[in-house]
């Protein structure tokens, strides 16, 4: 009986954690659909505002801004995008593992660098590892704010066109589709880069580039364009950051409540094997106290 009693205690708490692992698919299912959208609105603002910086950029060749020079790396910064919770799968631990490989190969190119940190597992890991950012972020879920990111992109600028800084960089999960999300380390300053890019893609596609003509100038139109288009890409991060944490709670909930249930039907087994074998045993009692007093 002692058997069956643990038995029977142990499939009801199988069952009672297979209810929370379901609710919890549920609730990152929600999330995700919400955050999808949010991501997927502002997938064509970034990409058109960084053609549109691009452009310019290529057209008014004489005209420069601070956010596009590039120039010597003296110090980078690393900004490090992971979750507040976990039951997310490896989703976190994809994240901490591309920045990692990025501060090992900084260190090897002696390149000073400061550290970022948002979200409670990143870093409750950089603690354990005796590495404290110089600022770390936990109001960041699953609905980021534009203007909390701004108020951070705001800070990434004004120290780079100072020249605190000489480089920025995101190591976050990238949102590629539902079926597919990569932990990236992407720069994101300077701009330069990005801008030559888009420009030789569209080159690509369209065999040209539009003209453009500057009205009042081109430093004005510069000054205004190229940091909202660096305020959309640190955005658009936050937003795939969010959807792919989503993803990655939802499957790895659903994998839990599938292991659940598997563990329920073999418990199950067990029981009714154990149930069976104690009623055959008292059954072969009866039998064996009826013929002794025969």
């Amino acid at each position: 009986m002692a058997k069956l009693r643990a038995l029977v205690q142990r499939r009801k708490a199988v069952r009672n954690i297979r209810k929370i692992t379901r609710t919890m698919e549920l609730i990152a299912t929600a999330r995700f659909k919400k955050a999808l959208d949010r991501a997927t609105a502002a997938e064509a603002y970034t990409h058109k505002i960084a053609e549109i910086a691009a452009d310019l950029t290529k057209n008014a060749s004489d005209v420069s801004h601070p956010l596009l020079v590039v120039r010597p790396v003296k110090k980078s910064l690393l900004l490090i995008l992971c979750s507040n919770r976990g039951l997310c799968g490896g989703y976190n631990g994809s994240i901490i593992r591309e920045a990692v490989i990025r501060t090992r190969q900084m260190k090897s190119e002696n390149t000073p660098y400061d550290m970022e940190l948002s979200g409670k597992r990143a870093i409750a890991f950089f603690r354990y590892q005796g590495i404290k950012g110089t600022h770390s972020f936990t109001q960041f879920d699953d609905k980021p704010s534009f203007a909390e990111v701004e108020q951070i992109a705001d800070r990434y600028i004004k120290m780079y066109t100072s020249g605190q800084i000489d480089r920025v960089e995101v190591a976050y999960m990238r949102f590629i589709n539902a079926s597919k999300q990569e932990a990236v380390v992407e720069t994101l300053l300077p701009l330069s880069g990005v801008a030559e890019d888009i420009s030789r893609h569209k080159a690509a596609a369209t065999g040209s580039n539009d003209p453009y003509e500057f009205l009042p100038n081109a430093s004005e139109i510069l000054e205004e364009i190229v940091p909202a288009a660096f305020k959309a890409r640190l955005f658009k991060c936050f937003l795939d950051a969010a959807v792919s944490e989503q993803i990655a709670r939802r499957i790895s909930m659903k994998a839990a409540t599938e292991n659940a249930a598997d563990l329920i039907r073999a418990l199950s087994q067990q029981y009714n094997r154990a149930r069976q074998a104690n009623i055959t045993k008292e059954i072969s009692e009866l039998i064996a106290g009826s013929e002794a007093l025969k």
